[in-house]
């Protein structure tokens, strides 16, 4: 005997699976944005103002 197919339980795996994929993306962006926003932090800006000469 054929058991007919259980839809809920595919639509439910679909659904996990979308979201578990979308999850992994964000994560993915929130990395690229951390590690951008360290390196910004990291570099220094240049003075405004031009340093004293010791004469």
């Amino acid at each position: 005997m054929v058991f007919p197919p259980n839809y809920n339980q595919e639509r439910k795996s679909r659904d996990n699976a979308k979201q578990r994929k979308a999850l992994e993306k964000q994560q993915k962006r929130d990395e690229k944005s951390a590690q951008r926003k360290f390196e910004n932090t990291e570099t220094p800006e240049a003075p405004m103002s031009p340093e004293p000469k010791d004469d």
